[in-house]
């Protein structure tokens, strides 16, 4: 009884530092990973108030915007999110046909016909690695470089 007991002790240990490490939605301690990185990381509050982060990839800016935040902090899942001014608008048939092939970022038209994309990120209980987080990162950033040449040129 007591070998199990050191040995789920020792499993907890073990496992505690690893979890400190995961990348959360907080936003510092998101911005810290986006810029080691390499990219820029600007805090900031959307307008709710949430928190929201201001960085650039693929020549092009984008927000991670905050989500389930209880009273504009705890928040547990991010979105990555971009859109493009455009005077010749895609179609929607555009739109439709990018998100039917790629599966990583949502592309729409805002009201004003300018197509956007976004990806969310699920950090909640715990989070994920800093480095799995990274190659969410790294996905975005390619989402953002493949549909600015195929859609929104």
């Amino acid at each position: 009884m007591i070998a199990r007991a050191l040995i789920a002790a020792a499993s907890l240990a073990a496992t505690a530092p690893v979890a400190a490490q995961n990348v959360t939605a907080d936003p510092q301690k998101l911005a810290a990973v986006l810029q080691a990185a390499g990219y820029q990381a600007e805090l900031g509050k959307d307008n709710t108030g949430d928190p929201m982060i201001t960085s650039a990839a693929a020549g092009s800016k984008f927000v991670v915007l905050f989500y389930n935040c209880t009273d504009h902090a705890a928040c547990s899942t991010v979105q990555f999110q971009t859109a493009w001014a455009m005077k010749a608008k895609p179609t929607l048939a555009a739109i439709n046909e990018w998100n039917h092939g790629n599966r990583f970022g949502r592309a729409y038209l805002d009201k004003e016909g300018d197509p956007g994309i976004m990806m969310d990120v699920n950090l909640d209980k715990g989070g994920m690695p800093a480095s799995l987080f990274r190659d969410n990162l790294e996905v975005w950033a390619a989402v953002m470089g493949n549909f600015k040449k195929q859609v929104a040129q």
